[in-house]
């Protein structure tokens, strides 16, 4: 469905995975994304177009990226690799830092809420041409 995977950002990929993963990215990891705990499998620090986000769900194009203190003053920045992400037809899903922490209950009733409703729309859209 997405093809964006970006080859050569693999390496710095894999090092933000093994080395530089804040608290609250290894907490939400743990407590929803991984081992399918939410019906749907999601990926750590996945390389898309030039951007790594923080996880992302390839089978409906969910990215839910978490910001810590590095983004307070990168909201501009911010604000423009989300929209070409959803330009490029991807769902982002955004969380602060002290959210995750200190509301995980909170986080994952929005994750459940936008992963079905990306899974409705997906079963009512009609097949596009070429499908």
């Amino acid at each position: 469905m997405f093809n964006h995977y970006n080859s050569n950002l693999r390496k710095f990929a894999h090092e933000l995975r093994n080395e530089s993963v804040s608290r609250a990215e290894k907490y939400i990891w743990k407590a929803l994304l991984s081992r399918n705990q939410m019906g749907i499998k999601f990926k750590r620090q996945r390389p898309i177009h030039y951007f790594i986000v923080d996880f992302f769900a390839a089978e409906i194009g969910l990215i839910i990226e978490i910001d810590g203190n590095s983004h307070s003053n990168k909201g501009e920045y911010d604000a423009k690799r989300q929209n070409i992400l959803t330009e490029l037809g991807f769902h982002v899903v955004r969380f602060s830092e002290g959210m995750v922490l200190n509301n995980i209950d909170n986080v994952e009733n929005q994750i459940r809420h936008a992963i079905y409703c990306l899974k409705e729309a997906e079963i009512k859209s009609p097949p596009k041409e070429g499908d």
